[in-house]
């Protein structure tokens, strides 16, 4: 049996107005003929979920569900990148941000931020009404424009910047942990959780707090040339999502990590389709499913070259040829024998 389940897809790059991307159904058929099992659903897509029901109508939910099975799909995880991000930012981004949320909280952060947190307790209870039991997230991002050490910061910064933002976090965390969801918190450049440091910054702030998990995704770290293997070792406990998004690399003379203002297809750094990068999805896999990481094989489409139409046709035998079958067999059981103690003290020589 497979510890990692799918394929399944994001639909949040693929909505729109036009059919059949501008409804539940349409985008429900759609992915279903490709092969897909499962779906991750943008909350702030209202053509798609109705957030605000989902989170006190039990029957929305048992329909809407029930509407996702009969394409032979399922409901993986449900989405607040959009609003995770306004729980914290930093005045210098308020005018980029204030698109995220609805006309009435703009050019009010308090109260967008107020709106923002208001979203992600929905959330929660929404998810437990669908029988999920994680949810994807950003973090926001109140020090993201200190990122490089120049000015270097004052004594303090990072620790209260870390301090802030864990308690706007703790009582939608505690909500969370009332409904039995996870928070997994993709690891994203632009936010304050963005590398294993910061997230154990961030976790430190909470206390432990049981919710606080990862939501992984190898592309961000191939644009920030971190190990992103390694970081399997290092925090598999805390992944409890995945997104299977494929990028590459290539420094040249002119331009490196940071990508000189360019546009995505003039970056060093720039994400791509499935199998058109240079991530090791084999490896990927092979370490998640060896650490029993029980999670959906979620792809994620975001590519300045391809098509998504094509890319969404791709990516599913892409992530289906990827998925271990895990075993509990030893590859020399047929050599074994059996032993008692005596036998066992003879072999070692006492």
């Amino acid at each position: 049996m497979n510890i990692i389940k799918g394929p399944a897809i994001f639909l949040a790059q693929f909505a729109g107005t036009e059919a059949p991307f501008n409804t539940l159904d349409g985008m429900c058929g759609w992915v279903a003929s490709l092969g897909y099992k499962g779906i991750q659903i943008p909350t702030w897509e209202t053509g798609l979920i109705d957030l605000d029901l989902a989170a006190t109508s039990q029957t929305y939910c048992d329909e809407l569900k029930g509407k996702v099975t009969s394409y032979g799909l399922e409901i993986t995880e449900l989405s607040t990148h959009l609003q995770g991000q306004l729980v914290a930012v930093n005045p210098a981004y308020d005018t980029m941000f204030d698109g995220f949320a609805p006309e009435a909280y703009r050019n009010n952060p308090k109260a967008r931020t107020a709106w923002a947190v208001d979203q992600l307790k929905k959330a929660a209870i929404a998810s437990k009404n669908l029988g999920i039991t994680a949810h994807a997230t950003f973090s926001g991002s109140l020090m993201w424009h200190t990122m490089y050490p120049w000015p270097q910061a004052p004594k303090g910064l990072v620790e209260m910047g870390f301090k802030e933002l864990a308690d706007r976090w703790m009582p939608i965390l505690n909500t969370f942990d009332e409904n039995g969801v996870d928070v997994c918190y993709e690891i994203h450049p632009g936010e304050d959780l963005h590398d294993g440091v910061t997230f154990e910054r961030f976790l430190k702030a909470t206390n432990n707090h049981k919710r606080v998990n990862i939501l992984y995704d190898p592309s961000h770290f191939v644009l920030q040339q971190l190990d992103y293997l390694k970081y399997i070792d290092y925090y598999h406990e805390y992944i409890k999502m995945f997104h299977v998004k494929d990028a590459e690399f290539n420094p040249s003379g002119k331009v490196g990590v940071y990508g000189g203002y360019q546009d995505w297809k003039d970056r060093a750094g720039r994400f791509r389709s499935l199998g058109d990068g240079q991530v090791d999805f084999k490896s990927i896999f092979t370490k998640l499913t060896q650490y029993n990481c029980n999670v959906w094989a979620v792809m994620e489409w975001e590519c300045c070259i391809k098509s998504p139409e094509q890319g969404a046709k791709e990516g599913a035998p892409f992530i289906a040829s990827h998925l271990i079958d895990s075993t509990d067999k030893g590859f020399d059981d047929f050599a074994g024998s059996a032993a008692d103690k005596e036998a066992l003290k003879k072999i070692l020589g006492i």
